[in-house]
């Protein structure tokens, strides 16, 4: 193909032709691609949530023997015998809010940890299920994006299958 000549001698360059077809090929592929990762961020986003339950479990037990307690302690409580890190016990990491509910004098102690989706819909949707895990340890999920009203509803939560 021959370049188009400019007025000011033989300078080559590209024609509009050629750059229109350059951008439209870039903005068909950036199609295809962003879709992939904003679902990829919403599975890390999850991820993250289930691991996060996992070391919340394992500091409600930790939260147990260092203090002595009987109860289970909330996430304030975690935070301050320094058993999670600042991030988690802030109650939001990786674009879901964490809730610890301790169930106090009953025995055996008890307790129930949500993890909800901060924006649950939408473009910058952080993800598409909510997981809860009582004190038995079995992660649980379904889609429903608000905050499980109590351990009632926890409880009725099917188990991840992973």
């Amino acid at each position: 193909m021959e370049r188009a000549k400019s007025k000011f001698g033989n300078q080559k360059g590209f024609s509009l032709i050629e750059l229109l077809i350059v951008v439209s090929i870039i903005g068909i592929i950036a199609a295809l691609a962003v879709p992939n990762l904003i679902a990829a961020k919403r599975a890390a986003n999850e991820g993250s949530a289930i691991a996060s339950l996992r070391i919340i479990h394992t500091c409600e037990h930790g939260f147990r023997a260092a203090t002595g307690n009987i109860d289970f302690g909330t996430l304030a409580q975690l935070r301050g015998e320094f058993l999670t890190d600042s991030v988690l016990g802030s109650g939001t990491k990786s674009g879901y809010s964490f809730e610890v509910h301790p169930t106090t004098g009953v025995n055996p102690a008890q307790f129930y940890i949500t993890a909800v989706p901060l924006n649950p819909s939408g473009v910058g949707q952080t993800g598409t299920r909510r997981f809860a895990m009582t004190e038995d340890g079995v992660i649980k999920a379904d889609t429903t994006m608000t905050v499980p009203a109590d351990r009632a509803e926890v409880d009725a939560m099917p188990p991840l299958n992973n």
